[in-house]
């Protein structure tokens, strides 16, 4: 269910290393007047290497509705001028369909090819070189390359290239300045935040995907706190979706170095 790629969202920011470390965010995510899931997500970083993961499972009787459970993962290189990503990979279970995808580049960050299945039918398709796609990355790399701009000069104003093996859309921060997050009940985090905004420029796709869609009509909203000198996304929100309002908050952020 194509909806779920808004999971996606609930755990994408960090800050680049002076040393190894790693840092896991816990969300609880509601959507309307569903507790709807359970989401993690953790980085880890050295001076050469970047590895994400995220973990996404349905919760309560948003699940009975609506069962899904997904697993991404990136990982790539650090460089001097930018993140390179080496491989992504998903896999996600929903009620009736078990899907798959990987995406794997070469030593230059070109995409190669990507291996996709659906309910045990495999399919590699290679993808040819195209100029409009050079520079490009997968989806979870970009907010990796934004968090490394933001932790240099504490803005989020950016324009990132990404190419899924089969569309090519921008990713658009903006900084929307800096807010004061009240208390909640099942979030710690509360207190001074940086306020960012996103987009996503479609160009030239028509499709059914509900976070492009969602995304290219109306801003999703995120809130920048700082552990340790390391930021971290204390609250997401998308005002409006199919099925209501999408909050995410962490209920736990854990860093480990």
């Amino acid at each position: 269910m194509k909806k779920f790629g808004l999971f996606l969202l609930c755990g994408c920011l960090f800050a680049m290393p002076a040393r190894a470390f790693s840092v896991v965010h816990d969300f609880n995510v509601g959507i309307g007047p569903f507790d709807a899931s359970r989401t993690q997500f953790s980085y880890t970083l050295d001076d050469k290497d970047f590895q994400i993961k995220s973990a996404v499972e349905t919760f309560g009787l948003f699940d009975a509705l609506y069962p899904f459970k997904a697993a991404y993962e990136t990982s790539g290189k650090i460089l001097s001028d930018g993140l390179r990503t080496r491989s992504y990979h998903y896999q996600s279970q929903t009620r009736f369909n078990k899907r798959s995808k990987e995406l794997v580049y070469d030593d230059k960050g070109n995409l190669l090819y990507r291996l996709s299945s659906k309910n045990g039918r495999k399919k590699k398709v290679g993808i040819a070189p195209d100029d409009e796609n050079a520079g490009t990355t997968d989806f979870q790399t970009v907010f990796a390359e934004l968090a490394r701009q933001y932790n240099k000069v504490r803005f989020c104003d950016s324009r990132m290239q990404v190419f899924d093996g089969k569309r090519r859309f921008d990713v658009i921060f903006k900084d929307e300045g800096r807010e004061n997050l009240p208390p909640l009940e099942n979030s710690p985090y509360a207190g001074p935040a940086a306020k960012c905004s996103m987009y996503i420029d479609k160009l030239k796709n028509d499709d059914d995907d509900m976070l492009m869609q969602i995304s290219s009509e109306r801003p999703i909203y995120f809130w920048l706190m700082e552990q340790d000198g390391k930021p971290f996304i204390a609250r997401i929100r998308i005002d409006e979706t199919p099925l209501g309002a999408l909050e995410a908050y962490a209920a736990k952020i854990t860093i480990k170095e």
